[in-house]
């Protein structure tokens, strides 16, 4: 991770649905290494589904973890929903198994209002997504190991990190390709009552 990141605010791991070792052996090698060791991390954000204590150890290592509970964490005691405040943002935190249909803005939009929150972070599909919707912000970080999911022909192993500094957020999402982690980057702004 570059330097730049400690010069623009707050930094935080967005990842999820691990499923260590339930359906997948462990995270890309190229993500540990980004990831592992790194005292730039603020928050982690955690979509739930971590499948292990060792995957949950790793990630509190990482920074101050917030986590909720995926519809596979059985033997955890996460919460079903969580609301962190980082930076002007205050952002809400679901597993995404709880949204019928599963990544359906219309039904995000209404965790999202529940949560009074400006941005949302789900998982459950497996597939990371950015989205804007009435000036609310829908993040997916997909699934940090490219997990099997039955409702996808091919997942690729995403996370995200976002650096947040007042009214801006700039994303960038993380997917591994042919045992290189490629990264794209992405910019939104809250756009504020005057």
């Amino acid at each position: 991770m570059g330097s730049n990141f400690t010069d623009f605010g707050d930094l935080v791991l967005l990842i999820g649905d691990f499923h260590i070792p339930q359906r997948a052996s462990e995270m890309p090698s190229c993500f540990q290494e980004l990831l592992y060791p790194t005292d730039k991390i603020r928050h982690v954000l955690c979509t739930g589904n971590v499948g292990s204590k060792a995957v949950l150890e790793q990630l509190k290592a990482l920074g101050n973890l917030h986590i909720v509970k995926g519809d596979m964490d059985t033997g955890f005691d996460f919460p079903e929903t969580k609301v962190v405040h980082i930076g002007d943002f205050k952002v809400g935190l679901i597993h995404g198994h709880q949204v019928i249909p599963w990544g359906d803005r219309e039904a995000l939009s209404y965790w999202q209002r529940k949560l009074d929150c400006d941005v949302l972070v789900s998982g459950h599909t497996h597939k990371d997504s950015v989205a804007e919707v009435q000036g609310k912000f829908f993040i997916n970080p997909g699934s940090a190991t490219g997990a099997f999911q039955s409702f996808c022909n091919e997942v690729v192993p995403s996370f995200m990190l976002m650096a947040v500094q007042g009214p801006n957020i700039v994303l960038y999402v993380y997917q591994e390709k042919e045992g290189k982690a490629s990264v794209v980057m992405s910019e939104l702004t809250m756009k504020r009552d005057t």
